[in-house]
């Protein structure tokens, strides 16, 4: 039996070292050189819609609450509201994340980062030649000039530099990839500043797969710039887009086969099918390195929490914290939960995020299930087994079972807040409970 193999009696084998029920699950990575960057209020913002400063500084503060391991978050420069979040975020004065900016490769752009007093920033540099023909109507080498040259100027003036590659999933290696880094090494050298290679698969075409090659195996890329290069793997950020469903597979194997930092975006907003969850690459980020303070995972559910009151609409389900993400309607399921919970859950969402677990009362549900709804509201979201069964025993419960499936006769479904209203008159203790102070996110409260 290996190390790993954790078990209970002579035949159980449950694998405890790899799936701790009270933490996320763990990866077994040898590269624990990892960091999340943010790009929520510059890619998220471009995507979805705009910010006010409040509303900036809002998620800002979320993005703190979350930890450490946020290294750093992107910001425009365009507008005077750019500007003015700006400053207002410096002001704060808070570690993390550091604020930078975001700039396409000119010399008037630059300038506005001077004028931000910002030390750090992305530059935009487009590597395929679908962007250097059709969008610039450049050469390669002419391309290349523009960028470096912006490069230059920023290492000049002090400034740290990122530089994105945009679209590198469809650029060449040989004569667009490779030409171009080595040209930013060179710079790195002379101006004994370590340029940040930001690898962007800017139409979600990347596969996560060691054997695939490039430009779309992201491992192989990855290897690449390392081994092939000699590009520190600290110096190797990856943005994702998912527009073909993989952006979390590949930026998991992004951080796997080498690079430091996966850059995000909150509840994955961003151009049409989204970017990467940071939420749910935060999970991750303590499954490789386990919980050493610098990842605050019960600060999840209130970032979900800011960005409904902000009228986004979280599919239900959404990994982490849309309103299925830790409950079920299945019969099989809900007796699995009364079981153990282990049976049906990847980790405790209430240990780990905060956010209870539990059934969806449906036409479908038996009194069991309306038992266990009961029993965990009553029970602050845990499942107590005994309870549940004694509830079956009450003749309240049955009152309630009979005019429930009264009602879903005359409608097809009942949302949480009309069951809890009718679940009252049987149980009022469960208005002490629930009713009383109930925030504004009717899904955290109401899960049940």
């Amino acid at each position: 039996m290996s190390s790993s193999e954790c078990s209970s009696g002579d035949d159980l084998v449950f694998y405890e070292e790899i799936f701790p029920f009270e933490g996320p699950p763990r990866i077994a990575s040898g590269n624990r050189d990892i960091v999340i960057t943010d790009t929520t209020l510059r890619d998220g913002q471009q995507g979805w819609r705009e910010f006010t400063v409040e509303e900036g500084l809002r998620i800002y503060r979320v993005l703190a609450e979350l930890g450490s391991a946020i290294e750093s978050t992107e910001l425009f420069l365009y507008t005077p509201k750019d500007r003015k979040l700006v400053s207002a975020i410096k002001s704060l004065e808070l570690s993390n994340p550091r604020p930078i900016g975001w700039i396409r490769a000119s010399l008037s752009d630059l300038k506005l980062l001077q004028e931000a007093g910002l030390k750090e920033t992305v530059i935009l540099a487009s590597i395929s030649d679908y962007h250097i023909h059709f969008k610039f109507g450049l050469s390669r080498e002419q391309a290349f000039e523009k960028y470096l040259s912006v490069v230059e100027e920023a290492l000049k003036l002090g400034i740290s530099v990122r530089c994105s590659l945009e679209d590198f999933t469809r650029a060449s290696p040989s004569r667009n990839i490779f030409p171009f880094v080595s040209k930013l090494m060179k710079l790195s050298e002379r101006y004994r500043s370590q340029i940040r290679i930001k690898l962007a698969d800017t139409l979600g075409l990347g596969l996560p797969f060691p054997d695939i090659p490039p430009p779309r195996g992201i491992p192989a890329v990855i290897r690449l710039l390392t081994d092939g290069m000699g590009v520190p793997g600290g110096s190797i950020e990856f943005h994702g887009h998912n527009d073909l469903g993989l952006v979390v597979a590949n930026h998991l194997a992004a951080w796997i086969y080498g690079a430091r930092a996966s850059n995000c975006t909150l509840m994955g907003i961003g151009e049409r099918t989204g970017n990467c969850p940071l939420e749910v690459m935060l999970i991750h980020y303590v499954g490789i390195k386990g919980h050493d303070g610098t990842a605050n995972l019960k600060a999840i559910r209130e970032a979900a929490q800011l960005f409904r009151s902000l009228g986004l609409k979280i599919p239900e389900f959404q990994p982490l914290v849309g309103e299925n993400a830790f409950r079920t309607k299945a019969g099989i399921h809900i007796d699995g939960l009364m079981k153990n919970p282990k049976i049906y859950l990847p980790f405790d969402p209430i240990s780990v995020l905060g956010i209870p677990y539990g059934v969806a009362i449906t036409p479908h549900s038996g009194r069991s299930a309306i038992a266990l709804w009961v029993s965990s509201h009553l029970d602050g979201g845990k499942i107590d087994a005994k309870h549940v069964l004694a509830l079956k025993e009450d003749p309240r419960l049955e009152a309630l079972y009979n005019e429930l499936m009264k009602l879903f006769d005359e409608k097809r479904s009942l949302n949480d807040d009309e069951l809890m209203r009718i679940a009252v008159k049987y149980f009022p203790e469960l208005d002490r409970r629930n009713l009383n102070g109930r925030n504004d996110d009717n899904r955290e409260d109401l899960i049940i």
